[in-house]
């Protein structure tokens, strides 16, 4: 149990630092996206905007399935447990990195934001709803689905649009382009939450 639990914690800290490091490397400093800045920069790419491409959405997808993630494994903590408060209120704070800028909500339509307000708002329900579960039984299983299932999502979507951003982008600088460390730590990070989920559905 003690196991399972340690790649748990290590698959979100992983998740989180994937996210803030590079995602798509590129030799001047200045044009290396971390996970956090590609589904911003990439919005103005025509290929994006028409729809050819994306949705751009799922660059944004990491802090929320990290924060729902993070808010299921308290399902089974006690409300009155301090560390079950600080987890949730540190797994709202992570979803706030997709929040959208206050220029983009006031001079931008709701389709280029909406989405993420709407997820953010998923997550601040699944805090309460975890608190209105403060008595499931530690042996509940469908908290530990859901966290293998966000897992998956989470590592899987976004790698699914990268590599066609990484070629378009690569393509309209005229040279290739690699993949950044970021991108494996996201990856490394959901599979490892996923494995401590099973390990714990099959102690």
């Amino acid at each position: 149990m003690k196991h399972t639990a340690s790649l748990t914690w290590a698959g979100f800290t992983l998740i989180l630092l994937g996210y803030l490091m590079v995602w798509l490397p590129n030799p001047a400093a200045g044009l290396a996206l971390t996970g956090l800045e590609i589904g911003e920069w990439i919005k103005f790419l025509p290929e994006v905007q028409s729809g050819a491409i994306g949705p751009r959405e799922l660059f944004y997808l990491p802090p929320i399935t990290l924060a729902l993630m993070m808010t299921l494994v308290t399902c089974s903590w006690p409300n009155r447990r301090w560390q079950t408060w600080v987890m949730r209120g540190l797994a709202l704070a992570v979803s706030f990195l997709a929040l959208p800028s206050i220029e983009a909500i006031r001079f931008e339509g709701l389709s280029q934001w909406g989405l993420r307000v709407a997820a953010i708002a998923l997550v601040a329900a699944a805090v309460a709803g975890a608190a209105a579960m403060s008595r499931w039984h530690p042996a509940a299983r469908l908290p530990r689905w859901l966290v293998i299932a966000l897992a998956l999502l989470g590592a899987l979507l976004p790698l699914w649009l990268f590599f066609p951003i990484r070629d378009l982008v690569s393509n309209i600088l005229g040279a290739p382009l690699g993949v950044g460390p970021g991108v494996w730590f996201h990856v490394l990070g959901h599979l490892l939450a996923a494995g401590g989920a099973w390990g714990r559905l099959h102690p």
